[in-house]
């Protein structure tokens, strides 16, 4: 039977080093090491904790956890630029399910 290559659950990819630079944003909810990710390198499908929409492959977008997690990485979550930029003045969108 043939093996298949899939990462388990528990493992995490770590973020590369040809990605960008990690930078530490602070913000009302703590700080946040956020990295910015260009449309070049940005490969997979995510969704969006801001808008609950898809962040399509090529899209720019932003991989963003918190400072203060000993597992951040782990927790980390990719989205779309604007509603990055937007979080601390609106909630969450979490339409599913309706």
């Amino acid at each position: 039977m043939a093996r298949k290559n899939r990462r388990r659950d528990d493992e995490v990819r770590p973020l590369g080093p040809g990605y960008a630079s990690r930078t530490v944003e602070s913000h009302p909810d703590g700080d946040w090491v956020v990295q910015r990710i260009s449309g070049q390198r940005a490969v997979k499908e995510y969704r969006c904790p801001g808008c609950d929409q898809v962040v399509a492959p090529g899209t720019p977008h932003v991989v963003a956890y918190r400072d203060d997690d000993p597992a951040g990485s782990e927790h980390r979550r990719h989205w779309h630029s604007p509603c990055w930029a937007a979080r601390d003045r609106r909630g969450p969108r979490t339409w599913r399910g309706r």
